[in-house]
């Protein structure tokens, strides 16, 4: 349910028109370049993810490689589902009609991504790929993930600057970054609140 309430999160962001989140502003950028879904390319790069996961874990955990392909995919039918279907006709005229869009987007995204990370049942292929990388080399998992974000950011603006297409990495995009943050730390805070205040209650 968390996971397709992210995707839900995500299509708001892109409906907004303001800018996206740092990873998903490369992954518009790439379907507007190749006419195709963003659900489509979210599924193929984060299989990407995945498979660089998998790698650098030598294979040895198939069923959690499965668990997410199969995650991935339902991610990427809702993104399209929200994106082309039942946002479709949703129309902001102001620029705080479309900030509204953003922010609820990103919030909703942010919390639903949190309890992901807290149920630990379903993970996500990029932040997995980063903790691994930071388990084999010993930098900070934060630097990995900002990379991402930054190389990210970089392939969506030169995208846009070479193909002529709308810039997707804007204002919206900074900030994401402190609400999608805020709003995924405040989520895994609160809930390991309750799950301690609950162990204590049964001790």
């Amino acid at each position: 349910m968390f996971y397709g309430l992210t995707g839900m999160g995500i299509s708001l962001t892109i409906v907004g028109g303001i800018g996206v989140s740092s990873f998903n502003a490369a992954n518009v950028a790439l379907a507007a370049v190749f006419q195709v879904n963003v659900g489509l390319v979210t599924i193929l790069v984060n299989l990407a993810f995945t498979l660089a996961y998998a790698s650098l874990t030598r294979f040895r955990y198939p069923g959690r490689y499965l668990v997410q392909v199969l995650a991935l995919l339902c991610l990427g039918r809702v993104i399209d589902f929200f994106t082309y279907q039942v946002f479709a006709d949703l129309a902001p005229g102001s620029y705080f009609e479309r900030l509204g869009l953003l922010v609820a987007g990103t919030l909703i995204g942010g919390i639903s991504t949190g309890m992901v990370l807290n149920l630990k049942t379903i993970t996500f292929p990029v932040e997995n790929t980063c903790d691994e990388l930071s388990k084999l080399t010993g930098i900070a998992f934060a630097k990995f993930r900002y990379a991402v974000d930054v190389i990210s950011v970089l392939a969506s603006v030169s995208l846009s600057l070479i193909y002529k297409i709308p810039f997707y990495a804007r204002e919206g995009t900074l900030l994401s970054l402190f609400l999608l943050t805020a709003a995924i730390s405040s989520t895994r805070w609160v809930y390991q609140r309750v799950a301690a205040g609950k162990q204590k209650s049964t001790a």
